[in-house]
């Protein structure tokens, strides 16, 4: 099990992706982050004072690989809190990090025949292990990301560089405004329906995939979702 602590970081970069996307790269203070592909963290805007309560924060999914140097995230102004983080993160503000949380890919599994599903920045967990050298255990992995239209297939960049450390993953971007979302039928058929699932997105798009391929005898153990709750 992953000891969780707390870290002051320094923004080294915030990239403006979309007009309600942002990338933030963040730096240690301290000591080296410490965390395994997958996992996820707590950001807090405000300062920590370890007498008091941990501040207000938010879950956001690491998408870079244990061994960089670097944090990056990738959040969505969906919120109050978001909203600040968008006003507020700029070049060489602190904020504090708490981390790491989650097990998406230490339990054990399978590295045969996995699938992943994404929508939108619920790719930024997969990309994580995509970037590390450990991804290329995996035997012909499949990738499905939904996005909501060509300009927000921001990640084309991190997915390219997958390749190097994997030549067989195989990449299907659904583009929602010109071919709906994924059709996690189709998505079955196309893996032969074993093997496991890895699922990340929006609440509705996990909770509505988990079921199907429950209904379709896909067992419980190998549907593995990244959520925060």
């Amino acid at each position: 099990m992953s000891i969780v602590r707390k870290y002051k970081a320094k923004v080294v970069e915030v990239l403006h992706r979309l007009p309600d996307v942002y990338t933030v790269w963040l730096k240690s203070e301290t000591d080296k982050f410490k965390y395994c592909p997958g996992q996820f963290l707590h950001l807090a805007l405000d300062e920590y004072d370890p007498s008091k309560p941990w501040p207000e924060s938010r879950c956001f999914s690491m998408q870079t690989s244990p061994d960089q140097e670097l944090i990056a995230i990738t959040f969505t102004t969906k919120g109050q809190f978001t909203k600040r983080m968008a006003e507020e993160l700029s070049t060489g503000k602190f904020v504090w990090l708490k981390m790491p949380y989650g097990d998406l890919f230490s339990r054990g599994h399978s590295r045969d025949n996995c699938v992943f599903l994404a929508g939108g920045t619920g790719v930024t967990p997969f990309l994580s292990l995509f970037a590390n050298k450990d991804f290329a255990e995996y035997k012909e992995p499949l990738l499905y990301l939904g996005v909501r239209s060509k300009d927000y297939h921001i990640f084309d960049r991190e997915i390219c560089e997958a390749k190097r450390f994997n030549h067989s993953l195989c990449v299907k971007v659904v583009y929602q405004d010109t071919e709906g979302v994924i059709n996690i039928e189709q998505v079955l058929e196309e893996s032969r329906g074993n093997g496991n699932f890895f699922i990340s997105g929006p609440p509705i798009m996990v909770s509505t995939f988990k079921r199907i391929l429950l209904s379709q005898g896909i067992v419980e153990t190998n549907i593995r979702t990244d959520e925060w709750e």
